[in-house]
């Protein structure tokens, strides 16, 4: 058992140049503890705090300054973690501070820089290459990724669901045993036997999680999440064995509402957000207490799951993010002191062992074999698992003739022979089945086709509007792109001063009557064609969760809006690492091969100068000389040089497979990202198309619907 209380931890993020600093320090005394003062004048102090003090100073085990990188991070906080999980102790890490502040970054990385990569990849990398080297045990991981939204719980790792927004995805329950264990029903856990395999799950993860922007941050974090490494470990011939698991939390913003700005579903958002963090805060306050007998561990579903990180068997660590800019003062001193309550708590973490329930049904086995061992002793007969045939006629002839019989006073001896007992239940269970006349319910629906024709028909209108608005958008888009072409132009002729104009743009298309008036046989023309083209692949448009084909024209769109994108830079500055990061290890996988076979020639020389120099002792009848042959040698200091060479080019091109594996991941959120965004401005330019394209005061009709919007597309995506 280790006894001890929460390590905290603080990071301050980098201040924008826009904003300004607050004024704080940092000291470090000799017992490696490092405290933070913030100096708080009296005029800025007017307004955030009540008793007007100028300095607020807090401790923390290590302080992070606005400098500090990733891996050091790591290496101080979540390393200590992650080896005491691989011992067999639980671990927590969660982060903790206002929106904004950094803690999606600490937890999980920035998706711009494979350093930028967070606490929870380099700890899965970490476990991952431990466990390669401890070949005395065999091991096991899962996974397991929950989401916290608005209190309900939703698994963001589910096979047997492709959602296209949260409410797919299957809803998580917290069920109590009579021991007060907590267990999540309907939270899946998936086995990651590779390092690999356990990046995609954290990326499937982060593609389903909920994020919208904030006043604040533009990618605010509006859940909890709570990413579960569950480790388990025997070592081959034991009966002992080890499970361990490992959150990594990453909770959302904490700060005051009216600060925030938002309003609608953000405010509703928002108002969960506080309350969880505030029944989490009541949790830490009651541990901190002493003599208190109840903890409020079901306030909230947040506290319910990490009941055992709050003072329970764990080894828990906080990180506490801080945004010291003049305007989150306030928020940085309230999260500071939620830290220092934090630090009180002591966790009792206890080593998490017990015996394999494969070997508890051999011993049960074992004891039921010599139990039917003694039972035959008595009995004078070996019982085996099946009635002989003798013995199913006689049983049966013994059913028969005591149902035939008339008496009530009749019983039907079988002895305390279950087997006799069971066979007797089905036999009854057969004869009342034969008895049963079998009905027939078999109907002919007479009118059953005309409901399919009008579904059809429903089909085959809504794929003829569909089209029609896939046309409609192309053609504004060609326009708008045409009116670019031709702005461009112009401004290309006023500033070289020419007056030409038979060089403007060849027009797409016609005028207003020709494009944005389309008869109804020419509708039906386009229906027609594109319905006979190829589509590639789409994804998802409807919240079914199947994936249809994008047809021509919504390809078409899809490459103006990718083109436009503000994420295309970063996705080419991608695509260009990664192209060079595939021609160096190309290069280096024909290096490695090359000292390869340079090491195979120069074992090849010693072995035939050994040979020679056995065959010419042999033959001239001489003792082998003892003394060390130069060229032998020499050969011999050759290969130990390509062998480290061969050494250093492999583990280089191990470090360079994982940041390819990374940046191949990057570049798939980016591509799933853009085509969230393009679905969801696509389905919008419909619907604006759809209500401007009807007529004020007139029925709805499915030629109303044809007429297209000459504006729809002003809205500039982004």
């Amino acid at each position: 058992m280790v006894k001890q209380t929460i390590q905290i931890f603080a990071r301050v993020k980098p201040t924008s140049r826009k904003q300004p600093q607050g004024i704080y320090s940092i000291d470090e005394d000799e017992k490696a503890i490092s405290a933070l003062e913030i100096i708080l004048p009296r005029d800025l102090a007017d307004g955030f705090v009540n008793n007007k003090r100028e300095s607020y100073k807090f401790k923390f085990q290590k302080i992070f300054d606005q400098e500090s990188k990733q891996d050091s991070i790591f290496d101080i906080i979540a390393k200590p973690v992650a080896e005491s999980v691989l011992a067999g102790y639980n671990g927590t890490i969660f982060a903790y501070g206002q929106t904004g502040s950094g803690k999606t970054f600490t937890i999980t990385g920035g998706a711009e820089r494979y350093s930028d990569r967070g606490i929870i990849p380099r700890t899965l990398s970490y476990i991952f290459e431990q466990l390669q080297k401890d070949s005395r045990k065999m091991y096991t991981t899962h996974i397991s990724y929950l989401e916290i939204y608005n209190e309900c719980g939703y698994d963001l790792l589910d096979p047997r669901h492709e959602a296209s927004s949260l409410e797919d995805l299957p809803k998580v329950t917290i069920l109590e045993d009579p021991d007060q264990n907590i267990h999540l029903k309907n939270l899946s856990l998936q086995q990651a036997a590779t390092e690999e395999e356990a990046l995609n799950l954290l990326f499937l993860g982060d593609t389903n999680r909920m994020i919208a922007e904030t006043p604040m941050n533009q990618a605010s974090t509006r859940s909890h999440c709570i990413f579960t490494v569950h480790i388990s470990s025997k070592e081959p011939g034991s009966a002992i064995v080890r499970r361990a698991k490992l959150h990594l939390v990453d909770l959302a913003g904490s700060e005051r509402v009216a600060k925030t700005g938002v309003g609608g579903q953000l405010l509703t958002e928002a108002k969960y957000i506080n309350l969880s963090l505030h029944y989490l805060e009541q949790v830490i306050i009651a541990l901190a207490e002493k003599h208190r007998s109840h903890i409020p561990y079901r306030n909230s579903m947040m506290t319910s799951v990490l009941r055992d990180s709050l003072g329970g068997n764990c080894m828990t660590t906080m990180i506490a993010t801080l945004s010291l800019e003049k305007r989150n003062i306030d928020e940085s001193i309230s999260t500071c002191r939620f830290a220092q309550r934090v630090a009180l708590i002591k966790n009792e973490a206890v080593l998490n062992e017990e015996i394999d329930p494969r070997l508890i049904i051999g011993r049960l086995k074992k004891e039921i074999q010599e139990l039917k061992d003694e039972l035959a002793i008595v009995t004078g007969e070996q019982r085996t698992q099946q009635l002989s045939q003798m013995e199913l006629d006689n049983l049966e002839e013994q059913i028969t003739s005591f149902l035939e019989d008339q008496d009530p006073e009749s019983r039907l001896e079988l002895g305390s022979d279950m087997r006799k007992i069971h066979h007797c239940f089905q036999f009854l269970k057969k004869l009342l089945s034969e008895r049963k006349v079998p009905e027939k319910h078999e109907t002919k629906d007479q009118e059953g086709e005309m409901p399919l024709k009008e579904e059809e028909y429903r089909k085959l209108r809504d794929i003829l509007r569909q089209r029609d608005n896939e046309i409609n958008i192309l053609v504004n888009m060609l326009k708008k792109e045409k009116k670019k072409v031709q702005d461009i132009y112009s401004s290309h002729s006023m500033s070289r001063g020419g007056t030409r104009q038979s060089l403007s743009p060849t027009p797409v298309y016609g005028g207003p009557e020709d494009s944005l008036k389309p008869s109804m046989s020419s509708i039906s023309k386009h229906t027609h064609d594109s319905s006979n083209l190829d589509f590639r692949p789409g994804f998802r448009r409807r919240k079914t969760g199947k994936k249809e084909e994008m047809s021509l024209g919504r390809q078409e769109a899809f490459e103006i809006f990718k083109r436009d994108h503000a994420d295309s830079v970063t996705i080419e500055d991608n695509k260009q690492i990664l192209k060079q990061r595939f021609s160096e290890a190309k290069a280096l996988g024909e290096n490695i091969n090359e000292v390869r076979s340079k090491i195979g020639h120069l074992k090849e020389e010693i072995n035939q100068r050994q040979m020679q120099r056995v065959a010419l002792s042999v033959t001239e009848n001489v003792v082998e000389n003892q003394e060390l042959d130069p060229v032998e040698e020499k050969l011999r200091s050759q290969m130990e040089e390509e062998k480290k060479s061969y050494k250093n080019m492999f583990t280089r091109l191990k470090g360079l497979k994982v940041e390819i594996e990374h940046l191949q991941l990057l570049m798939e959120k980016a591509k799933v990202k853009l085509k969230k965004e393009f679905e969801v401005w696509w389905i919008e330019e419909a619907a604006n198309l759809q209500k401007k394209s009807l007529p004020e005061n007139s029925p709805q009709t499915p030629e109303s619907h044809q007429q297209p919007s000459q504006s729809h597309l002003s809205n500039k995506r982004t």
